[in-house]
């Protein structure tokens, strides 16, 4: 028998790489006979680089220093998968500019010119696709650290460049492109992200994903404004629309990207692709797939939901393995699932040794299928 497993990371556990290989452990204890594919899976977000990177063993990391979202240098890197076509560039916003590289939220000054710096660095390079992902960002800043990296010029009234960050955009009065850095003919940018909010509004950057970031009641307004500020700004000189789905993913660098004249996709769907999923799916007899928490979102375009679909289109079974099973939400389309919480006694318990845990679940399903 063959066996897929493809897991997402269960997030603040354990990675999407090291939960594949515990399961495959498990299952391997069981049925040592049977051959046991791991493939960890990523949607976009945190984790993606390296889930690319594990499937593409000739990819190659190229390493930089680039301004941290808090304005000091932080050591960040990019993954090139060389092509004959032209090398592809992964680029992971989380690893440049991303929430977890703060040491306290900056919700009106964290800003995401390293990313730009990186996605610079990956041109010097002569990649000609370009995927960026935009998961784990800490800022709010509608890209504009991006476009300074690229080369805009956004300028106070006075005709000096404004401060870093959304704060900044207070200040803005014009918006300089001649010195932007475009794509080279013949370039792909392709933004890898499931958010579909807009930029502004009540479904905007500020208000569904300003919290998480430390944007309390009390500068939310602010905040809204300086984006919407730049938003009529940054229009009047590049083809952009504020309102497109998915302009308020990374607290709205997906805005700052589509004017740079970057396109939005599924990050699940795309990434799959890229790490040969479809191909991986149709050969095998049993698919094993997992996340954190497995819920109603998870159906929405993530990489558990996402597998399981495929796995159906194809006729695979597919199993779930999940630190947490929110309700039936999707759960019927597997042939059989696993909750850590349950197996653990608590998710306490689950979160303290995961690996362990994910062992036991690669166990319990093999004694299943096998069974059956």
């Amino acid at each position: 028998m063959r066996v897929l497993v493809a897991p997402d990371s269960f997030k603040g556990s354990i990675s999407a790489a090291d939960a594949a290989a515990a399961i495959a452990a498990g299952w391997r204890t069981r049925r040592p006979a049977d051959e046991v594919v791991e493939l960890p899976l990523a949607d976009g977000g945190e984790g993606t680089l390296d889930a690319i990177r594990a499937a593409r063993p000739g990819s190659v990391l190229h390493a930089l220093d680039v301004t941290g979202p808090d304005g000091r240098t932080v050591a960040a890197s990019w993954l090139e998968i060389p092509s004959p076509e032209g090398s592809i560039a992964v680029v992971e916003f989380a690893a440049t500019s991303g929430i977890t590289l703060l040491d306290r939220p900056l919700p009106l000054d964290a800003q995401s010119t390293g990313f730009g710096e990186a996605v610079a660095d990956a041109l010097d390079h002569g990649c000609r696709v370009l995927l960026l992902t935009l998961g784990g960002s800490g800022s709010s800043d509608g890209g504009q650290g991006i476009l300074t990296a690229l080369g805009a010029r956004l300028l106070d009234a006075g005709g000096e460049p404004i401060a870093p960050g959304n704060r900044g955009l207070d200040a803005l009065d014009r918006i300089d492109v001649s010195g932007l850095r475009r794509p080279p003919a013949g370039t792909e940018v392709i933004v890898l992200s499931d958010v579909t909010n807009p930029l502004l509004g009540p479904e905007g950057a500020i208000a569904v994903f300003g919290e998480q970031k430390g944007v309390t009641a009390s500068v939310a307004t602010a905040a809204e404004a300086n984006l919407a500020r730049y938003a009529r700004m940054l229009g009047d000189v590049l083809p952009v629309d504020p309102a497109t789905p998915g302009a308020g993913a990374a607290g709205g660098a997906g805005f700052g990207l589509l004017a740079w004249g970057a396109s939005l996709v599924s990050g699940a769907r795309h990434v799959g692709e890229v790490i040969g999923l479809p191909a991986a799916v149709s050969g095998v007899s049993l698919v094993i797939t997992g996340e954190g928490r497995y819920d109603a979102q998870s159906e929405g375009g993530k990489a558990t939901g996402s597998l399981r679909a495929l796995a159906a289109g194809l006729g695979v079974p597919c199993a779930l393995v999940a630190g947490q099973i929110a309700g039936a939400s999707g759960s019927g389309a597997f042939v059989d699932q696993v909750s850590l919480t349950d197996a653990a006694g608590s998710s306490e318990a689950a979160l303290r040794e995961p690996a362990r845990w994910l062992t036991t679940a690669g166990e319990r399903l093999a004694d299943r299928f096998g069974a059956g």
